[in-house]
């Protein structure tokens, strides 16, 4: 096909093509283009026509991709995200005056510990946007992103993410440990392990990073407590002899509720990188660069390098 053949084409399809793609479902696509269920067959049909193949084929509640369609989205995205950034250029963003809606995703422990001051900052420099936060761990961030449900994640980022995301370091985190009682010194390993811990696990899980490097140590500890977020953590663990290991930045701010002292952890772990993690897409859009540059700027450790 050459330029002069692309006259012919509705762009249009190929944005309902990648959603069909993610979403491998005719309603669910519906549903995020804001178009009616007929629509989105007939948009279908027609891609079939076009690309001269059957692209999804229905396999029980879901639609397969088939390899020709495969491919196409493979050549297809990059190619979009071009278009997106070319047109980027063409606006410009004044947050002052924005009604701009951005939809970001953060882990639990950033949402408690580092999102306030983020949303004091926009709130005085763009009074008018909305901001939607969606949860997203380390196993949410790539579907939402993938998605588009979210633009931006902040949290602690897998290897699974889509092909064309991109990551920033923010900070390297360091666990430490959260308890109540006025006992001097700090905990050794065998009093960490005796004491009955409480654990943040958003889908209940009980094992982490701590029990495999007990492991290590031929050492357990007891878990009696695990709740799925962290604003409920501080008044929890005043007047028992619970601890909780936390994030540094999420200790401070619990700490910093009163009744509560940070120890180090009595174990050595290396230090766990916080991530922003944000679609090619948007990596020059006007409006999508501020927020970044934002939440980096509240989010960001300026003792460590990038």
């Amino acid at each position: 096909m050459n330029r002069s053949d692309l006259r012919g084409v509705d762009f249009k399809l190929l944005i309902v093509f990648e959603t069909l793609m993610q979403e491998r479902s005719v309603s669910r696509a519906a549903e995020r283009l804001f178009l009616g269920q007929p629509a989105t067959s007939a948009a279908l049909a027609r891609l079939r026509d076009l690309f001269e193949d059957p692209l999804l084929v229905r396999t029980g509640r879901q639609m397969t991709p088939t390899p020709r369609a495969l491919e196409i989205y493979e050549q297809l995205q990059p190619a979009l995200d071009a278009i997106s950034n070319v047109l980027s250029h063409t606006h410009e963003f004044d947050p002052a005056t924005s009604e701009a809606v951005f939809r970001v995703g953060f882990s639990d422990d950033v949402e408690f510990a580092l999102l306030p001051a983020l949303l004091q900052r926009l709130r005085t420099e763009a009074p008018g946007i909305v901001l939607v936060v969606r949860r997203a761990d380390l196993y949410l961030m790539p579907e939402l992103l993938n998605t588009g449900e979210v633009t931006v994640a902040v949290g602690y980022a897998g290897e699974q993410l889509p092909a064309n995301a991109k990551r920033r370091i923010l900070r390297q985190s360091r666990p430490r440990v959260l308890r109540a009682d006025n006992r001097p010194g700090a905990l050794s390993l065998d009093d960490y392990c005796a004491r009955p811990h409480a654990l943040v696990s958003f889908d209940g899980d009980l094992n982490g990073y701590v029990d495999e490097l007990l492991k290590g140590h031929d050492k357990r500890r007891r878990i009696v407590l695990a709740v799925p977020q962290f604003n409920s953590l501080a008044s929890l663990l005043r007047g028992t002899d619970m601890v909780a290991t936390v994030p540094d930045y999420a200790a401070e701010v619990l700490a910093a509720q009163g009744g509560l002292r940070v120890d180090e952890l009595p174990l050595e772990r290396a230090p766990m990188p916080l991530s922003m993690v944000w679609q090619s897409v948007y990596d020059n859009d006007p409006a999508e660069r501020w927020l970044r540059s934002r939440i980096q700027m509240m989010f960001s450790d300026d003792s460590d390098d990038d």
